[in-house]
C-alpha cells in the first residue's frame, strides 16, 4: 500500500470509449472477455466456433458464487476504466489505454464475476464500494493495489485510507505485480 502514490483524481474528459474493450490479440478467435472466462474456469467450458462458450463452472469471488452460465457473468476491470482514467490513464496514449482494458498477462486486474455485484460496483473505489462477501475483503484489495502498482496510477487519500483499513485484516496477503510495459 506504501508504494502508491497518492495524488487528486480527475475525471474531466472520460469517456468508456478511449479504452479499446474486448480485442482479440492473439488471433485465435477469442477476444480478451472469452479469455478470461477460459483462463478463470474452474471447470473448463466447451469452445465452439467462434469461441462460445458452453458448460464449464466459475467461482465469483466477489459473491461467493458458483456460476455455470458464462453469459451471467461479467468480466471486471479490478479498477474500473473510470478510476484507471482519473488516476493516470488519461494522460496514456490510445494502445496503452486498450493494453490496459485487455490485460490478460497479469491475473488481477480482470476477473470473472457475477454481473450483479460488479454492475452495483460501477467506477466506485474501495472507500465507495466493497465485495458483498467479506471473505473477498483481502483478495479485492491486493488485486486492486497490485492493478494500480502495475499500471503506476495513483491513489487518492480516501482509497489509500481504505485499502490500508482493508490490509490491518488482511495479515497473510501478498501484493505482487509486474509493471506493465
Amino acid at each position: 500500500m506504501d508504494q502508491l502514490k497518492v495524488a487528486r483524481e480527475s475525471r474531466a474528459g472520460y469517456n468508456r470509449d478511449k479504452f479499446k474493450l474486448w480485442v482479440d490479440a492473439d488471433g485465435d478467435g477469442c477476444d480478451a472477455r472469452e479469455e478470461v472466462l477460459l483462463a478463470k474456469a474452474v471447470k473448463k467450458p466447451r469452445q465452439g466456433k467462434g469461441c462460445k462458450l458452453t458448460g464449464g463452472q466459475w467461482a465469483s469471488y466477489y459473491d461467493g458464487k458458483t456460476v455455470t452460465d458464462p453469459s451471467t457473468l461479467d468480466i471486471d476491470h479490478v479498477v474500473p476504466l473510470a478510476e484507471a482514467w482519473d488516476s493516470g490513464a488519461s494522460k496514456w496514449p490510445a494502445k496503452r489505454r486498450e493494453a490496459y482494458a485487455n490485460d490478460l498477462t497479469a491475473p488481477r486486474g480482470l476477473v470473472a464475476v457475477s454481473s450483479g455485484p460488479n454492475r452495483t460496483k460501477g467506477d466506485k473505489a474501495p472507500a465507495e464500494w466493497l465485495p458483498p462477501a467479506k471473505a473477498a475483503y483481502c483478495t479485492y484489495a491486493a488485486d486492486w493495489t497490485s492493478t494500480k502498482l502495475r499500471w503506476n496510477l495513483s491513489a487518492d487519500t480516501a482509497e489509500r485510507a481504505a485499502l490500508r483499513k482493508l490490509a490491518a485484516g488482511c495479515p497473510t496477503t501478498t501484493v505482487s505485480f509486474t509493471p506493465a510495459p
